[in-house]
């Protein structure tokens, strides 16, 4: 129940105003001065204060800038027998939500309540939901227990508190999102936005003008001004996956993003300053992107400030097991199932297989176990490849990437009927990263 504290050292004013929100379905706490209302205030939980401006031991202005000090959420509406406009407009500075006349403005006091009610409960609102993402970005919710997987997650709860731009490498699937959202909510940018943006997703232009935002008429299409990412992840932090596809002309305007903090939307000749954490990510290897001339030095000197690499899958198998059952459980509640008992058979399935696709593919395989499963216990039988057997034995060397690679991509091919949109989603990686590799691997 919503509970509102009135301030009054009129008795009878004070009991009027209680008997009224009571009516209203409100709880209600009485106070005949400031200091006995800041004493309720600390020992039991409000949602908004109907206030008097003069008492006795003090103005209820100067109390609303001393009070939202301490209660941010808090809403105070302030109420006066002698209004006046400066100490209105310094009520307003100071917090409150409103400043009305006592006699001539009754009948606005529950309207304007159920304002302040709606308010109280939105910001409740944002406040779960942004404790539900910072839960999920949490260090402890990262599955594993492996020492190589461990001490990437030390270097990143070191550099998470700091401003620095992070570099995150390591191949497709290994979790890199994950991670650059659980340095962004360990750090004090946490109560402002994550921002994620695949940079292989996009044309040039539509990743420039994603990024930046463009002015209404900059280009055909362009109806309306457009706020970019980069002004929606402003005081917070903005992750660039797959910063290797990212093209020329846009590392140059990414750049002095870095070195200023300013841009210039598409179309538009004004500078706009952001103040964004810059966190990247890519699984290809930018110093040889640097010598083919792909992707420019000095950028990558002011993104790799501080590099961590992500292990893959094959390099942590026993962590395999745990993030097997994290994963069945979850897709067994998105399906109202109970969770279910995984054999041993599968678990040992699962630790033999190389894992092309790493965390990824494994989290696509036990969604597709559990829907398969009618028994409650995961078994081989429900696997989308042989007990025996990994895709990386099926020719050439079993230590051959690029073998696993172009293997895995075939038989993800075959499983969409040749859709790469669809096969691009189930590999995790940009629509354009998979026609490079059909065309490296010449499997058209």
């Amino acid at each position: 129940m919503i509970t509102i504290l009135v301030i009054d050292d009129e008795e009878k004013l004070r009991q009027l105003l209680k008997r009224i929100l009571h009516l209203e379905g409100f709880e209600t706490k009485g106070a005949g001065s400031l200091r006995e209302g800041r004493k309720i205030l600390e020992k039991e939980h409000i949602d908004a204060v109907l206030c008097d401006v003069k008492l006795p031991d003090g103005n209820g202005v100067d109390f609303v800038k001393e009070v939202k000090k301490d209660f941010p959420a808090l809403e105070i509406i302030l109420l006066t027998a002698y209004g006046n406009i400066s100490d209105g407009v310094q009520a307003m500075r100071n917090g409150a939500f409103d400043y009305i006349r006592k006699g001539d403005d009754n009948d606005k006091i529950i309207p304007l309540l159920h304002r302040v009610i709606d308010k109280v409960q939105m910001t409740r609102k944002l406040e779960r939901l942004q404790n539900t993402a910072a839960k999920a970005g949490s260090f402890d919710h990262i599955i594993g227990h492996s020492a190589i997987l461990l001490q990437a997650v030390s270097l990143a709860r070191k550099v998470a508190p700091s401003d620095t731009t992070l570099l995150l490498l390591g191949e497709t699937g290994t979790g890199k999102e994950v991670f650059a959202q659980a340095v962004h909510y360990n750090s004090k940018r946490a109560r402002h936005h994550f921002v994620a943006v695949n940079c292989s997703a996009f044309s040039r232009e539509l990743l420039e003008s994603e990024l930046f935002g463009h002015k209404a008429g900059a280009f055909t299409g362009a109806a309306r001004d457009k706020k970019g990412l980069f002004e929606e992840a402003d005081g917070g932090t903005i992750f660039l996956d797959e910063i290797g596809e990212m093209q020329p002309e846009l590392q140059a305007k990414l750049l002095r993003v870095l070195e200023s903090g300013e841009f210039i939307k598409v179309g538009d000749t004004r500078q706009i300053k952001v103040n964004v954490r810059i966190i990247a990510a890519t699984n290809r290897n930018l110093q040889q992107e640097i010598e083919a001339g792909h992707f420019r030095a000095d950028l990558f000197y002011r993104l790799s400030v501080f590099q961590i690499t992500l292990p893959s899958l094959r390099e942590r198998k026993e962590d395999i097991p745990d993030l097997a059952r994290y994963f069945a459980a979850l897709f067994a509640a998105k399906s109202n199932k109970t969770a279910p008992v995984l054999d041993k058979v599968y678990l040992d399935a699962l630790q033999h297989y190389d894992w092309p696709g790493n965390i990824r593919e494994l989290k696509n395989a036990i969604e597709r176990s559990v829907i398969l499963d009618n028994t409650g216990v995961l078994s081989a039988t429900d696997l989308p490849f042989t007990p025996t057997g990994s895709l990386s034995h099926e020719t050439g060397s079993g230590f051959d990437l690029s073998v696993v690679e172009k293997q895995h991509i075939m038989k993800v091919l075959r499983h969409t009927g040749g859709n790469k949109t669809e096969a691009a989603r189930l590999l995790g990686i940009g629509l354009t990263t998979l026609y490079r590799k059909i065309e490296e691997y010449q499997l058209l």
